[in-house]
């Protein structure tokens, strides 16, 4: 049996994955409650984050499940299996992003009014819905609250990244 109230297996980790479909994302669990990311590719690539609220859980061994809302009113959940470096993320995009994707590609914490407003203006429907597994190609501990790992957009990364960091 495992403790489901533990999540010292995942707060600390900051992670590189690649979905099926050749996005390519980061995230690094800050603490139990927040997370920062950054996108590689895809449609918003190039955005990043820092400090979102997230809602962590344990769901086996080595399977965390981490859920949250931007304030663009994208709805996220992803699964992250550790054990086998499987990851599994759907997200749902409101249809102004699918519409001017590139209105999200900033430093978010610069331009929360903003994204507010977008939102706000929508339209939300019809939700797009982006269902993908990934597989996780970079694991390593930065302990909690680390404002280092992610703290540019991916765009200022070195050609060799992750594989420059220890």
């Amino acid at each position: 049996m495992f403790d489901k109230n533990d999540l010292s297996g995942l707060v600390g980790k900051h992670l590189v994955y690649t979905y099926d479909n050749g996005w390519n994302y980061e995230i690094y669990v800050k603490n139990a409650e927040t997370i920062d990311y950054r996108i590689h590719s895809g449609i918003v690539g190039n955005r990043w984050v820092k400090h979102q609220h997230v809602y962590v859980v344990r769901v086996a061994n080595s399977v965390y499940k981490i859920s949250w809302t931007e304030p663009t009113g994208t709805d996220v959940s992803l699964i992250i299996n550790l054990g086998d470096k499987v990851f599994h993320g759907t997200i749902f995009f409101p249809r102004w992003i699918i519409n001017d994707p590139k209105k999200t590609v900033c430093f978010q914490n610069d331009h929360i009014p903003l994204m507010n407003a977008y939102r706000d203006a929508g339209p939300a429907y019809p939700t797009e819905v982006i269902d993908e597994f990934a597989t996780i190609t970079f694991v390593r501990d930065c302990g909690e609250n680390n404002e280092d790992v992610i703290n540019c957009p991916a765009s200022e990364l070195p050609n060799d990244f992750p594989n420059n960091l220890k």
